[in-house]
């Protein structure tokens, strides 16, 4: 059997952080629905952390679902594919939800499609290995992945190969997968695990093998427990343990979920790697399963479309490039209520000014806040109470941080660690205030000269 958190080194939680309404009850029993390819989508060049890709297709050029689109020439990129088949039109701009501006390829959906069970078959369905698999070596999983413009898809979208990458200089012990989704509303993650578990597994496998990882444990809240039973049995046997840990937020980040299962902690200004670690998202392993035993690149993602400010939740597969006015649409649009969309969730996610952004490989969900959902008191002064630090999960000081921000007084900011901050939502979700603190450091991390 898969082992259990009481066989694991850590405590089960980590320190400090805080239990915002889960939420998940909008969507969390919505089975995965497939979306039809639109009319048109938009690849957005850079979907990822790191270098933009290059256009490789020219205008009026025919394209098939899986064709290269952009191709990446730096080590930390991705490339880009088509996620649908049709014609490639003129390059243009759109606008990521996060305000960035950036070069993007249309596509205008022309000839047989794949679409409804069939999709779902050809990307997450049938047998799914987890013996066998030496005869994949390490390097040939990296650059399998790499050529399938694989991210992380828990939200970061770091290029995986990248992690995937050995190095001898900082050996790894452990692959943890993270399927914590802790992240209000979000549900895409929980669905996958119990939907498709199997894919789950053979992408931990192989994985493991890249990073010589001797233990590989896939992590999940104890929220979760129809995810958790899945993957124990799709585990079964495989050499893959299951470790069940505590709910709480952030318990999705990197610095949290190691010290909940190994009891380790990752030093400020450090990586996994330096504990010998690698963490990955569930949906990033299901996605190294299918581009090492399938030979298919990331074309489609899982997109939870949740709360009240939405007709009906539902949890969507969906083409890369489609917009978000299209999948709101999809669940019936948006309730006479609604006053907020944000894409992601409500902790991390970033408000969107228009529905026409496409969802990237990034894309973990859309929520629809109503005006109940966002009403707020104004902003005052701060009352030194301290809850934004005892919350903190990383051990900063995010007052200091908002007013180093708002004054632009770096040498604050770099003494208090500002690049350090992953921008949970922690401190601002408690803070009695009202102090916008996440939005001033994020503002004070774009804005601060690089040493």
């Amino acid at each position: 059997m898969a082992a259990t958190l009481t066989q694991m080194e850590g405590r089960g939680t980590f320190a400090r952080g805080v239990h915002p309404p889960e939420r998940k009850h909008f969507a969390e029993e919505a089975s995965i629905e497939v979306v039809a390819p639109p009319p048109q989508i938009r690849l957005p060049l850079l979907q990822h952390t790191g270098a933009p890709c290059q256009a490789v297709v020219k205008n009026r050029q025919k394209v098939v679902v899986g064709e290269l689109v952009g191709k990446a020439e730096a080590f930390i990129s991705a490339p880009i594919h088509s996620s649908v088949a049709g014609v490639a039109a003129r390059e243009t701009m759109v606008t990521l939800p996060n305000g960035r501006h950036v070069p993007a390829v249309p596509i205008k959906t022309d000839g047989e499609q794949l679409t409804g069970q069939a999709l779902w078959d050809d990307l997450y369905g049938g047998e799914w290995p987890t013996s066998g698999l030496e005869q994949y070596s390490p390097e040939q999983v990296v650059q399998a992945v790499r050529d399938a413009g694989i991210v992380g898809l828990g939200g970061a979208a770091f290029p995986t190969h990248v992690k995937l990458t050995r190095n001898e200089k900082k050996p790894t012990d452990t692959l943890l997968l993270n399927g914590c989704e802790c992240e209000p509303y979000l549900t895409a993650d929980y669905r996958l695990m119990v939907e498709a578990p199997e894919p789950i597994v053979t992408g931990a496998l192989l994985a493991g093998r890249c990073v010589d990882a001797k233990k590989v444990v896939i992590v999940i809240e104890d929220n979760k427990p129809e995810a958790v039973e899945a993957v124990r049995r799709a585990a079964d046997g495989a050499g893959v343990q299951v470790a069940v840990v505590k709910t709480k937020y952030p318990m999705g980040g990197e610095r949290q979920v190691i010290p909940a299962v190994l009891g380790r902690e990752v030093p400020t200004g450090g990586l996994p790697l330096d504990v010998g670690a690698v963490v990955i998202n569930v949906g990033t392993a299901a996605a190294v399963a299918r581009a090492v035993v399938r030979g298919k690149p990331l074309t489609h993602r899982l997109v939870a479309v949740s709360g009240a400010g939405v007709a009906q939740p539902k949890n969507l597969l969906v083409p890369i490039g489609m917009t978000y006015g299209e999948l709101v649409a999809f669940c019936g649009g948006l309730a006479p209520n609604a006053a907020r969309v944000i894409a992601g969730g409500p902790m991390m996610g970033f408000a969107l000014g228009s529905l026409d952004a496409p969802v990237t490989k990034g894309t973990s969900g859309i929520t629809a806040l109503t005006t109940e959902d966002v009403r707020r008191s104004e902003e005052t002064a701060c009352v030194r109470c301290g809850r934004c630090v005892d919350a903190c999960p990383l051990n900063l000081v995010p007052t200091k941080l908002a007013e180093a921000a708002r004054h632009q007084d770096w040498d604050v900011a770099k003494r208090y660690h500002m690049r350090a901050c992953v921008e949970c939502g922690c401190c601002a979700f408690l803070c009695p205030a009202q102090i916008p603190l996440v939005q001033l450091i994020r503002m004070g991390k774009a804005e601060m000269p690089r040493d």
